[in-house]
């Protein structure tokens, strides 16, 4: 075990019998702290409580759910990832069979992507290690000027886990942008997939600050990416992420 502190807190209390409503007050108070370390013998009864429920998570967790041929890894020599790649496609896939009209994702950022994952089974644990936060997935209807504001900040960050958006980083700026192979164009609005936690400024992402639609989808960013291992695995088919070059750097 690693070394912790129990507190334990006793309360004596009083109580007012004349009246016909209970009032208690804190008479008394102690508190013992027992100090936890690897030297000490676990305790059979504590472990007797828990042990049944950390069988059935353990058997939950770790189900195989479906396979990666390559190492999904968030460290990268480009402006994309393997990592990020997956992780954006995902979720877009997910969510695009809830709500089709979305035009492009950044479902999370760089900092977001938690833990790699690693070539052969990928299990429901993974997924948890991957994405351990309780992050919702929301559609965003933006003006092209926000939009060229999320552009900004894609670029100024040397590149974010996006899909569905190609775009080239020419000093620190974004170029040669293209939403669904389209050229993007400012005039226009645009349907925009990511998470609570980003569209709050997390990260200090940008362009999400005044949209003129928001779109709650009902769904966890880590229970689409779940479902989208499972569908893949399901089909009969493994992970196969590359670079695609949807991100590049002059």
């Amino acid at each position: 075990m690693r070394s912790l502190f129990l507190g334990c807190l006793c309360l004596v209390v009083g109580m007012n019998v004349t009246s016909c409503n209970s009032r208690f007050a804190i008479v008394k108070s102690e508190r013992e702290e027992f100090r936890i370390h690897p030297a000490l013998e676990a305790d059979s009864s504590i472990i007797w409580i828990y042990a049944p429920y950390k069988k059935a998570l353990d058997e939950e967790m770790n189900q195989v759910i479906g396979y990666t041929k390559v190492d999904l890894l968030k460290k990268s020599d480009y402006p994309e990832s393997l990592l990020g790649n997956f992780f954006a496609d995902a979720v877009w896939s997910q969510v695009r069979q809830l709500v089709p009209d979305v035009d492009f994702a950044m479902p999370s950022t760089k900092g977001g992507l938690r833990n790699d994952v690693i070539k052969g089974p990928i299990t429901i644990s993974t997924i948890f290690e991957l994405m351990p936060f309780e992050n919702e997935a929301i559609v965003f209807t933006l003006k092209g000027t926000d939009v060229q504001e999320l552009l900004n900040f894609i670029a100024v960050s040397d590149g974010q886990p996006v899909a569905g958006l190609q775009m080239k980083i020419v000093n620190g700026k974004p170029e040669q942008v293209f939403i669904q192979g389209k050229a993007f164009d400012p005039a226009r609005t645009y349907r925009v997939l990511t998470s609570d936690y980003i569209a709050s400024g997390g990260d200090n992402a940008r362009g999400f600050s005044s949209p003129l639609e928001k779109k709650i989808v009902g769904l966890k960013i880590r229970d689409a990416l779940l479902k989208e291992v499972k569908q893949v695995q399901a089909r009969g088919e493994t992970i196969n992420t590359v670079f695609d070059g949807r991100i590049t750097k002059n």
